[in-house]
């Protein structure tokens, strides 16, 4: 039981590390190579997806959270 709630534990570790990565800068400039080709479009589905990755930061948190807990609970 403990091993399996560590390797999940990582896993999420892991998941949680790549989608904060994946999220632009909040500052204007952070994370855009060349700002200057992107079109209204393609920024509507840049921020449709940094609100994905918020969400997904924010369970996978928690998630972690828990297990964390979980697993100083577990002897």
């Amino acid at each position: 039981m403990k091993i399996a709630l560590t390797i999940i534990q990582v896993l999420s570790c892991l998941f949680l590390i790549a989608v904060v990565l994946l999220q632009q800068g909040k500052k204007s400039g952070l994370g855009v190579i060349s700002g200057a080709a992107d079109t209204f479009l393609a920024q509507g589905k840049a921020r449709g997806i940094d609100e994905m990755l918020a969400k997904a930061t924010t369970w996978v948190a928690i998630a972690f959270i828990l297990l964390t807990l979980s697993l100083s609970l577990v002897h």
